[in-house]
């Protein structure tokens, strides 16, 4: 018997409190994410020299060229080999708005969840066993929780073992959604 998404609804937003649980645990009692940025021995000069032009909230690239091509120029290059080299993300001043990213987190797990039990609405069925609820949205979760992050280690630098952590995390996610998925899933009657 096929299954719809709305019937799935609780599972969904179950899930959605769950995950968003686990990972208040995570940064705020368990903490292994402390380590993941490092302070500037020269912070005050750095926030100085940032903060002089005032730059709007956003990711900056420096040194910045907007388009590859410019990597040919010999003035590019030396300011590439002299460095620094990096990214820059610019927040609004002030105390980070904790309501704004705390709803933005669960909102994040939510929308996940609803486009994992899609794809479960493909395949599985009401009445599926336990184990095979189980292990599509463990499998299914981790990629939509966790794997993207990995570029992050490509492309911008991050550390691989800060990537590692964000795996974990999305293992942790991933099982706490499947357990509960599992549990609620729509039996045949």
């Amino acid at each position: 018997m096929t299954i719809s998404l709305i019937q799935l609804w609780m599972p969904i937003l179950v899930g959605a409190v769950f995950a968003w649980i686990a990972s208040g645990l995570i940064h705020m009692l368990i903490k292994y994410h402390n380590s993941d940025y490092q302070r500037l021995e020269n912070e005050d000069d750095v926030m100085n020299a940032v903060g002089k032009d005032a730059p709007s909230p956003g990711l900056y690239h420096f040194p910045y060229c907007a388009d590859m091509s410019e990597m040919a120029d010999e003035a590019m290059q030396q300011k590439m080999n002299r460095g620094p080299v990096g990214f820059l993300s610019i927040f609004p001043n002030g105390l980070p708005n904790m309501g704004k990213y705390l709803s933005q987190q669960f909102a994040f797990f939510l929308i996940g969840n609803a486009l994992i039990a899609y794809c479960a609405t493909l395949v599985l069925s009401a009445g599926a066993e336990f184990m095979t609820v189980f292990r599509f949205f463990s499998a299914v979760g981790f990629l939509a929780y966790g794997w993207a992050n990995v570029p992050y280690s490509i492309w911008f630098g991050y550390k691989w073992s800060m990537t590692a952590k964000y795996l974990l995390d999305a293992l942790i996610y991933s099982l706490v959604v499947a357990a509960t998925f599992a549990w609620l899933w729509p039996d045949i009657s």
